[in-house]
Formats: structure tokens, C-alpha cells, sequence
């Protein structure tokens, strides 16, 4: 693991994650963020070579960073809480972040925001960090990455477009009282760092819910690619989808779940009661999913923009039907070819031959479904505003499940 590169005065700097909680800020050590088990752990069998951290940072240069908020519980009462939200922070190329990346982004259903796609899809380049956050927090994120930029110098043009997404966390979280701020953006920035991800009820995913269960910020990789030992990484900050469609490695885990909810039967589970599972018909049009593609591979624009589009067919794994209220909205990068975006009057750059490029599709596919359960694995029962619940997915059923239908792997 690395040093963030961007330290805060007064702070240690060994890769933190920056949790706010009730009032107070506790720093904890990213070399915990995988201690919890994660998909493969509880047996659930993917395809695919996972590199050595199985997350996005897998592919060389790319730091991950969250800033996480929890305060206060019981009733709402907009403008306090309860809080259950935060903001997620991705550097393409944090040892150079004024250098852009060539980027292509895809919107499989576009009720939500992902700002500086116009320039993405016009120019082919992705400028700066990528943020993830809840809805009406995206305008503050996108703000406090300008005057991060212009801080420490790291903008490639005068002006700044930066790349902002969001889901909706307002059935948990205070959402209309606007409590991420500027720090918590740079804190998350500052606090970035490779290796493991911390994955679940952190950053922009701390309040989001998928498939009938507690989701949020999830991440996986596939290594090891062709001829030039590709890899392509995939973060997601998942919100989307009802429960009866929820399917694991081809169970469909919605629907034994939803027998058993009807059938009022407990699940013995110590991680979670099937009482809490969402069978809402209604959810199932709704909620969103940001995924975030990364790859070593040099791939132009266009290329990456199939690549955000094979993202889709990961999503349709686990049961999302991308309904109409739904933002479902992919971005795709590569972190070859550096420097080309300021070379002058002409680049010199490698382009991976279209005949090669299904091996890194099949890679999207896998590791965006995997980053997706992996979320849902990580994330942890959460009380919101109003008592609203959402339940974690009882590990140990999964696994019985997984077993019944003889796709255990462990």
C-alpha cells in the first residue's frame, strides 16, 4: 500500500479512510478495509482471475479515498439528521493528476447525474478525480474539486470540469440538509490510497440499499488479460434494484427469499433476519448504480466507451432491470498512454488492436457483477431517519442457498 500523495498537515498519512461520526472525526487505517469477509470468502464462485487486491486499485496508479457520515438517529429533522451519508473519491493517476486519461462514458438509463460527460464525450479525455456522493450533494463535491485543483495545481486547463456522479440515500440519510461540505471531498482526496478498498457502509455508498438488502460501495478486478497482461478494475456505488430479483451466481436468491418472507421464516442468521428482506415491486424502478471501469489496456475513447457499456450486462447478473427511475451511469478509463493529452503538436500513442479487446468486455462484465455482491457482502445492518432499516444479507443462508443449488465453492 502507498502513502496518500496530497497529506494534510497534522495528520499521520498512512492510507486512511476518514469516518465522521457523531460530531467527531476518527481516521481508520485503510489496511483494515477488507478484514470483513467479502463474496468469494463466503464461497460465492465468479469467473475470473481477481488481481492481488480483487479492487479497482489493481490497475497501477489508482488511489481510492471515502469520507464517511453518521450522526444521530430517530426522527428527521432536515438540516440535523439523523446523517448516513459521505463521498467517495477515485485519482485515475495520482501520481500525476494533472495528466488526463482517456475516458468514454454510458448512461443505461439516465435519471441521475454524472457531471463532465459532455467534455468526455467531446473531447475523450477525463480530467481530474472522480467523485461519488448522494444526489443533492453532487454541485458541493463538483466545487471543492475546482478548488482542490486549482490548490495544488493540478488542473490540466484554466477552467475545470470535474466528474461527479450520485445515487439517492434519502430513505436513510438527511439528504435535503446538505451536510457533505468542501473537507469532507479533500479529506477523501487527501486520504486516498491503493491497495485494499474499504467496501459497504463507506462514502458516497454509506447510505445506499440494492436488491431487497444493505448495498454501497463495492470493487473487483480481473488480471492477467491477453497478450499484454492487462487488468481491468471496477468500483460501483450500487442503490438500484428490488429484492425478487436478486440473483448470485445464477440463484435466484430473490425469490427463495421472498418464499421464505412470506412463509414469516427466520433465517438463524446472526448477520441479518429475512424479515428485513425488500420485496418492494415499486423499488425495483428505482435507485441507481454509479460503476467506475479502470484499465491499463490502451484503449481510445471509443473503445472505452464499449467497455462502460458492457458494465450493463454485470448489472444484469445480479437482477438489475435499469428501471425508469433509475440513473445508471458508467464511466470507463484507461491509464495508458500518459502524457498524451499535453503533448505538442501530436501524440504518439499505442492503441490496442479492436481483434483483442473481448477478453477485457468479458472482464467488465465479471468483475462489475462481482464489485456489485461484494458490496452487498460488505455492507452491515444501518438505522436511519425515521427508523427506516435496511438489513445486511444473512451471510450464513447465502451460503446455504449457494449450496442447495450446488454452486458452493468452498
Amino acid at each position: 500500500m502507498t502513502r496518500p500523495l496530497f497529506p494534510r498537515r497534522g495528520r499521520t498519512t498512512l492510507g486512511l479512510c476518514a469516518i465522521f461520526l457523531l460530531g467527531s472525526s476518527v481516521l481508520v487505517p485503510a489496511s483494515s478495509a477488507q478484514a470483513k469477509p467479502r463474496a468469494r470468502d463466503l464461497g460465492v464462485p465468479f469467473v475470473g482471475n481477481p488481481g492481488p487486491n480483487n479492487a479497482i486499485t489493481d490497475v497501477a496508479g489508482i488511489h481510492v479515498g471515502h469520507t464517511t457520515l453518521i450522526s444521530g438517529e430517530g426522527d428527521l429533522r432536515v438540516g440535523e439528521g439523523p446523517i448516513r451519508t459521505g463521498v467517495t473519491a477515485i485519482l485515475p493517476r495520482a501520481d500525476a493528476p494533472a495528466d488526463p486519461v482517456f475516458g468514454g462514458w454510458f448512461a443505461l438509463n439516465g435519471n441521475g447525474e454524472m457531471t463532465g460527460t459532455t467534455w468526455i464525450e467531446e473531447s475523450g479525455f477525463l480530467e481530474g478525480p472522480i467523485a461519488i456522493t448522494n444526489t443533492h450533494s453532487v454541485g458541493v463535491v463538483r466545487d471543492a474539486i475546482i478548488a482542490w485543483q486549482r490548490e495544488n495545481g493540478t488542473a490540466f486547463q484554466p477552467w475545470s470540469l470535474p466528474v461527479v456522479a450520485e445515487t439517492y440515500d434519502g430513505s436513510l440519510n438527511d439528504i435535503n440538509g446538505f451536510h457533505v461540505k468542501p473537507e469532507h471531498l479533500v479529506s477523501a482526496i487527501e486520504n486516498a490510497s491503493s491497495g485494499p478498498v474499504e467496501e459497504g457502509n463507506v462514502g458516497g455508498g454509506t447510505g445506499m440499499r440494492c436488491l431487497g438488502f444493505k448495498c454501497g460501495i463495492g470493487t473487483s478486478s480481473r488480471a492477467g488479460l491477453g497478450a499484454g497482461d492487462y487488468t481491468v478494475g471496477v468500483l460501483v456505488q450500487a442503490n438500484f434494484g428490488g429484492g425478487r430479483g436478486l440473483t448470485i451466481a445464477g440463484v435466484p436468491m430473490g425469490m427463495e427469499f421472498e418464499r421464505e418472507s412470506a412463509r414469516g421464516a427466520g433465517m438463524g442468521s446472526a448477520t441479518g433476519d429475512v424479515a428485513g428482506f425488500e420485496i418492494n415491486l415499486e423499488r425495483e424502478g428505482r435507485g441507481s448504480i454509479i460503476i467506475v471501469v479502470a484499465t491499463d489496456a490502451p484503449l481510445l475513447p471509443h473503445q472505452l466507451k464499449r467497455i462502460a457499456r458492457r458494465a450493463s450486462l454485470g448489472v444484469a447478473r445480479t437482477g438489475g432491470i435499469s428501471g425508469n427511475g433509475s440513473g445508471d451511469i458508467f464511466v470507463a478509463f484507461s491509464t495508458a498512454n500518459a502524457g498524451a493529452a499535453g503533448a505538442r503538436p501530436a501524440a504518439e500513442i499505442t492503441l490496442l488492436s479492436n481483434s483483442q479487446i473481448s477478453a477485457l468486455f468479458r472482464a467488465t462484465v465479471g468483475a462489475t457483477e462481482e464489485a456489485i455482491i461484494n458490496a452487498m457482502v460488505a455492507a452491515e445492518t444501518m438505522v436511519g431517519r425515521d427508523g427506516n432499516r435496511s438489513d445486511a444479507i444473512p451471510h450464513d443462508r447465502l451460503r446455504e442457498l449457494l449450496s442447495a443449488y450446488n454452486r458452493l465453492s468452498n
